[in-house]
């Protein structure tokens, strides 16, 4: 005990008195700004392509669409993402000769794979959603993209919040990677302070109780946001 409360101490020292602690806020703030920024990217994309797999095929533009949707979610979906972090950092933007900050390449990376998984989630949502609000949307006089955003998929956002939510504690999670491409995350700035004095321990112990928190709290946000929108449902 007295070993771990020498390694507090050593731990301490440098997060306050030698500044660590701007590191940890630079960290954490980058890995709150990826995973929300490339969440809502996923939420437009997602949404998009799922519309684009649901609608009906009988003209060549949704064929066509839908194909190039298919090749979108198999490739961002059939490979790791550190993959796609480090072919886009290392290899396409150089070779557009692009010019872009590591966090900017990880938000965009983030919310293309996130757009892959969650057209699938959002998929399903539309799906479920009974055919007859489509139908009566239609019989309203209403355009299909008009009933769809205005009627269908606010209903089947209601259905897949859930899983919406673990996709974003997914996304938080998955921000330890972007150490790769030189981004400042979490992981970055606690090996920093381990760096500094060779104590591991307590830095990495400080950074899983941050992420246990960060899940914790996004978790008490969802249950908000479900019990909501039950009782939304309630008084209608």
């Amino acid at each position: 005990m007295g070993n771990f409360g020498k390694k507090i101490n050593i731990f301490l020292e440098s997060f306050i008195e030698h500044g660590a602690y701007n590191k940890v806020l630079e960290g954490l703030s980058n890995t709150i700004l990826i995973a929300v920024m490339g969440h809502i990217i996923g939420i437009v994309i997602g949404t998009l392509i799922a519309t684009v797999r649901v609608i009906p095929k009988y003209k060549l533009l949704p064929r066509v669409l839908n194909g190039f949707c298919s090749f979108y979610v198999g490739f961002f979906r059939g490979t790791p993402i550190v993959v796609q972090l480090l072919l886009f950092y290392y290899v396409l933007f150089p070779l557009l000769g692009v010019r872009i900050t590591a966090v900017a390449v990880s938000i965009l990376v983030f919310g293309l794979n996130s757009g892959a998984y969650i057209s699938e989630v959002m998929r399903g949502g539309i799906l479920s959603v009974d055919s007859g609000q489509m139908e009566g949307g239609r019989a309203m006089g209403l355009s299909f993209s008009t009933t769809m955003l205005k009627i269908v998929i606010p209903q089947a956002i209601k259905n897949i919040l859930p899983t919406m939510g673990n996709e974003f504690i997914a996304l938080i999670k998955e921000t330890s990677i972007v150490s790769f491409v030189g981004a400042t995350d979490l992981y970055v700035a606690f090996n920093y302070i381990g760096s500094n004095n060779y104590e591991f321990m307590v830095p990495y112990l400080a950074m899983a109780v941050i992420y246990i928190v960060l899940v914790l709290v996004i978790s008490l946000l969802i249950k908000i946001m479900e019990r909501s929108l039950r009782k939304g449902d309630k008084s209608i």
